[in-house]
């Protein structure tokens, strides 16, 4: 067939002109994107999702932290162009291992998706298995875990998709008799208020027996150093939350050590269909922004921030003065959430309201003011917090916020709310 008549003619001359308007299209800058303008709608006004005031902290059910401009910046500029996402997960970790002093890092879904990375590479580490075994053939393999019983929490479920078996120990004869030929890893909790034994002991008895060790750091930021100092004791491998106080995106996270360890977290992550990772995505977006998180943290001054934390719960702290037995104390978490929290302590039968109740008001009218979840409890706080108490995370609150906490909290014990 002659490929040289009138039609064939005719369709060269639509494609030519197809790919010219292309062209064109493509020379010109996009109208939103490479102007990199903020939308000008107000998707929380209409989803109908309420706006709150963050007087809590980095929980993630309050949607952690609030990402830094530079941070914000970031992320915009690397929704404008796809990239191949193994080299930019590749990148991203060289770049953040260079700056936090490790061997190897990667940027993950958060410190739980963190865990689960650290136990599958731990399981290839020892039993050589393809990410496609994990976790169907483990059960077949070594895959035992061991875990301080103090350290036993809710985030087990992240090393337990893997297939592993946990093994619970009490001492430290206990802990030494734990180990195994099919034991591939122990968990230290950093943040874990009991335990009989140590962090350093703990590591130094998993390397007596050649075990990798994973340390759980996830809310363990500031202080900065905090970054490299768990590494530099020797844990094969860290976990930190993303979105907390290194203020990157809520659904990331890092995880630290020996680049042998990480690279195998890497092979059972996202992209790889058949890994256990594979639906813990990180988008090309939020990756960008937990390497921009890292720099703006290394930049940040925990003096400077302490001190400004602090004058907020000042600031407050004048503004409930006048409350009828109130006494004000500011307390500083010594591993996770090493922040000033203010205690509000007063007699709710002189005052005529209790702390929840309290809480529950200052949720029920706007701006709507979420308090530290240690409010009106006993022990979320170590002893600085009961029944009796009102708990205010002051870190996470944007400018001005102080201000209004502090008289919003002096109407609702005073009890002179608008209604």
């Amino acid at each position: 067939m002659s490929t040289n008549g009138p039609a064939a003619l005719l369709s060269r001359r639509r494609f030519l002109g197809w790919s010219q308007a292309a062209l064109a299209l493509l020379a010109r800058p996009a109208l939103a994107t490479t102007e990199n303008a903020p939308s000008t709608d107000d998707y929380y006004q209409k989803l109908g999702v309420e706006k709150i005031i963050n007087a809590a902290g980095t929980y993630t059910y309050l949607t952690a932290s609030v990402m830094p401009p530079q941070v914000q910046r970031a992320v915009a500029q690397a929704a404008l162009h796809p990239v191949v996402l193994d080299d930019l997960q590749k990148a991203s970790g060289e770049y953040i291992a260079r700056r936090l002093r490790c061997e190897g890092a990667v940027v993950t879904s958060g410190a739980s998706g963190a865990l689960t990375l650290a136990t599958a590479a731990c399981l290839a580490a020892a039993n050589g298995c393809r990410p496609d075994q994990i976790p169907q053939e483990v059960a077949t393999m070594k895959n035992e875990v061991i875990v301080q019983k103090a350290h036993r929490y809710e985030y087990d479920h992240a090393m337990l998709l893997c297939g592993i078996r946990i093994v619970e120990v009490v001492t430290v004869d206990d802990y030494k008799r734990a180990f195994t030929p099919k034991t591939i890893m122990t968990n230290f909790f950093n943040a874990a208020e009991a335990g009989e034994i140590d962090r350093q002991s703990w590591l130094d008895i998993a390397h007596q027996h050649n075990v990798p060790c994973h340390l759980d750091a996830a809310a363990d930021m500031p202080p900065v150093e905090n970054l490299w100092k768990y590494t530099g004791m020797g844990y094969d491998l860290v976990c930190f939350s993303g979105g907390k106080g290194i203020r990157g995106p809520q659904n990331a996270g890092l995880l630290l050590g020996r680049k042998r360890l990480t690279d195998l977290a890497a092979a059972n992550d996202n992209p790889v269909g058949e890994a256990v990772g594979r639906g813990m995505k990180v988008a090309k977006e939020q990756i960008v922004g937990m390497v921009a998180a890292v720099d703006w943290v290394l930049e940040q001054n925990d003096e400077a921030n302490q001190a400004e934390y602090t004058r907020r719960a000042d600031t407050i702290i004048r503004a409930v003065k006048d409350v009828p037995t109130m006494k004000t104390e500011i307390f500083v978490p010594e591993i996770a959430n090493h922040v000033p929290h203010l205690i509000l302590a007063y007699d709710p039968q002189a005052v005529g309201i209790t702390p929840k109740q309290v809480q529950d008001r200052l949720r029920a009218q706007p701006p709507r003011i979420e308090l530290n979840p240690a409010t009106g409890t006993s022990g979320r706080l170590g002893t600085h917090s009961n029944e009796n108490t009102i708990v205010v995370g002051t870190w996470m609150m944007l400018p001005g916020e102080a201000e209004i906490v502090g008289r919003r909290l002096h109407e609702v014990l005073i009890h002179t709310e608008r209604t």
